[in-house]
């Protein structure tokens, strides 16, 4: 057997080598200590510091000879019994990506018996997308009656806390919070992408990142042309925190440092050229990572690779080991357990850093919040810093507060064991600047608003009013979601006296700073009609938005139906339909969101046209919730 190149680690190497990354992990976390970055909770007398922020920060050492031993975690204390009835009861809210996570932390708290005061207690998990969660909170979830407003926020970044005071609820959100846990977010690749392009072996800077997806014949050049053009998924920067990681990640490399970037550098013109033109890579928003790995996943399972639907993505650690252990969910709400996919995605962690999602948890300072709630909440944060929280929180996927991983995640995730080029968030202000920012430097949209106007569109729901009427005001809300250049149109679809589709185009797809009125104007005046000719509507218009398609642009329609396909006279199949459809996926493609409108629309339908484009399905079957869903839907633009 021939020697081992003197130029290869060898096996005592290369464990050297992990060592001295896990000791600057933990040198960057007792750095933050020493800053000032710590929160202590007394809970009746027991000291309990949790670390704050980012668990990955790059901060230095003071000196390798005050470098601390990792973090004792204390082993929980729970009361020799419950106190007494009723419970006060601890609502918390999550995000998506962390809520896994922090239910099973309430799970594992609320199995022991807890004395408060007096009082036994419950914690109740439930979950928000972060920018939804944000703009509440800012707010004092003010929509909510006031016993049913978290009394614990745990965002899974700590951007949001600056987000939702910037916009006004200093009163309700601590400026800083204490860390549970945390997740590197990465740039995950299919395996054999990452490996064609190397990236697997000598991550990228993200300048090259965002270069390389400027660059069209990339996979043609690396001898893989049926991987088509680069495509990079991006969350939406202002629902989830791997979309402002992403946005952030854009400027910082315009900018020439992601670590140092100002509120000065996001205004800058000519930094605000080169994100325009990063953005241009972009095939549409999502707004949850789930949303991206759903569909990657049904590429690959249809197609063979998920190279079809995208060649990278940027989401957190946590979601790449859910997908390599056949975890999707198409909604963010509902798991789908499979086997794990064949192609594994792999993390790719960018040379010059990459944001950390710390999941800072805050107990809420707003009227609503008493005393009994608050130290009873403190007490469910003291139990996540403790030996039990800390494993549950590694079971559930994440790094724990010395930023170690449980071994079967970091394998199955093909996690990196420590990684030590993380970054804190930066300042709210900055943050708060790229939010501004982004609706000028977004990819711009051309979409189609295609609505059923049938009979049972007269029908009324819950609140009174008919379902058109809901929808009306759904889609006028969703148009301050666009902005100058974006252009938007209206077509609606019946099918009466040998007209197949009536009354068909009523306001063309056109720059909205220009047709905004017409456009209104068009949909008042929509009323309901009798057939719902449904494929023959997706059919048409996908050609005619196939016709004016701009690579430069998300070519889209947004399809609202309440019903199922019902034509007087023989029309558009079901199968010309869905072949319509694949074809333009792999030449003009045209993204068809679908909208189930009442218990009555055709779901498994609207499931399988959203499915062909590449595009989601959203779930309005409760009519009342139509201005939250269609609002969701409009931030994939």
């Amino acid at each position: 057997m021939p020697d081992e190149p003197s130029n290869v680690p060898t096996r005592r190497d290369r464990s050297q080598l992990r060592e001295e990354r896990r000791r600057r992990r933990r040198r960057g976390l007792w750095a933050a200590v020493a800053a000032g970055i710590a929160a202590v909770l007394v809970i009746g007398g027991a000291v309990t510091a949790l670390v704050l922020a980012n668990q990955g920060g790059t901060t230095a050492a003071p000196s390798e000879a005050a470098e601390p031993e990792p973090i004792v975690f204390p082993d929980d204390e729970p009361a020799a019994e419950s106190g007494a009835e009723p419970c006060t009861t601890v609502p918390v809210l999550s995000s998506f990506e962390n809520a896994e996570m922090v239910a099973r932390l309430a799970e594992g708290y609320n199995a022991e018996p807890r004395d408060v005061d007096g009082s036994c207690v419950t914690v109740v998990a439930s979950k928000d997308k972060s920018g939804i969660a944000a703009e509440e909170a800012a707010v004092g979830f003010s929509e909510a009656a006031e016993d049913e407003r978290p009394v614990v926020w745990i965002p899974d970044a700590r951007s949001w806390l600056g987000v939702a005071r910037e916009a006004g609820g200093s009163a309700n959100v601590p400026a800083e919070g204490a860390s549970v846990g945390s997740s590197d977010i990465v740039l995950a690749m299919p395996e054999p992408l990452a490996a064609a392009i190397g990236w697997d072996e000598e991550p990228p800077t993200w300048a090259e990142v965002f270069a390389t997806s400027d660059d069209a014949d990339v996979w043609t050049d690396l001898d893989h042309p049926e991987w088509g053009e680069f495509k990079l998924g991006k969350t939406s920067p202002v629902i989830a925190s791997s979309g402002e990681a992403a946005m952030l990640a854009s400027y910082g490399a315009a900018a020439g440092s992601i670590a140092d970037l100002t509120a000065d550098d996001i205004t800058d013109d000519e930094i605000t050229d080169e994100v325009k033109q990063h953005e241009l890579a972009t095939s549409h928003y999502m707004a949850t990572p789930e949303h991206f790995l759903w569909h990657a996943r049904q590429a690959a399972d249809a197609g063979g690779s998920a190279a079809d639907f995208l060649s990278a993505v940027i989401v957190d650690e946590k979601s790449v080991w859910d997908y390599n252990r056949g975890i999707t969910s198409r909604d963010g709400v509902t798991r789908i357990e499979a086997e794990p996919p064949a192609e594994q995605l792999v993390p790719i962690y960018p040379t010059d850093g990459y944001y950390v999602a710390d999941n800072p948890a805050v107990v809420l300072t707003g009227a609503w919040v008493d005393e009994g709630e608050a130290a009873a909440a403190e007490d469910f944060l003291r139990f996540a810093g403790t030996k039990e929280g800390q494993a549950i929180v590694r079971e559930a996927g994440y790094r724990d507060l010395n930023g170690e991983l449980d071994p079967e995640v970091e394998e199955v995730g093909a996690l990196a064991e420590a990684p030590d080029a993380g970054l804190d968030f930066p300042e709210p202000q900055v943050v708060v600047a790229m939010h501004e920012a982004f609706p000028d430097v977004r990819k711009r949209a051309n979409v189609l608003f295609l609505l059923d106007v049938s009979g049972s569109m007269s029908d009324p729901i819950e609140t009174g009013e008919s379902k058109l009427a809901a929808a009306k005001h759904a889609i006028e809300l969703s148009l301050d979601h666009f902005s100058d250049g974006d252009h938007v149109g209206l077509a609606a679809f019946s099918e009466v006296d040998a007209q197949p589709l009536a009354p068909g185009e009523v306001s063309a797809v056109d720059d909205i700073a220009d047709t905004r009125d017409r456009f209104e104007s068009a949909l008042d005046k929509l009323e309901p009609i009798e057939w719902t000719p449904l494929y023959e509507a997706v059919d048409t218009f996908a050609k005619r938005q196939a016709d004016d398609f701009d690579p430069d642009r998300i070519n889209a329609i947004v399809l609202l139906s309440d019903g199922r396909n019902e034509t007087e006279a023989p029309s558009t199949s079901s199968q010309q339909m869905l072949d319509t459809l694949e074809h333009l996926h792999h030449s003009s493609p045209v993204l068809v969101f679908t909208l189930a409108y009442g218990a009555d629309a055709d779901v498994k339908t609207l499931q399988s046209i959203s499915s062909a484009t590449g595009a989601h399905y959203y779930d309005a079957t409760d009519p009342t919730e139509v201005d939250e869903v269609l609002g969701d839907l409009v931030t994939s633009f």
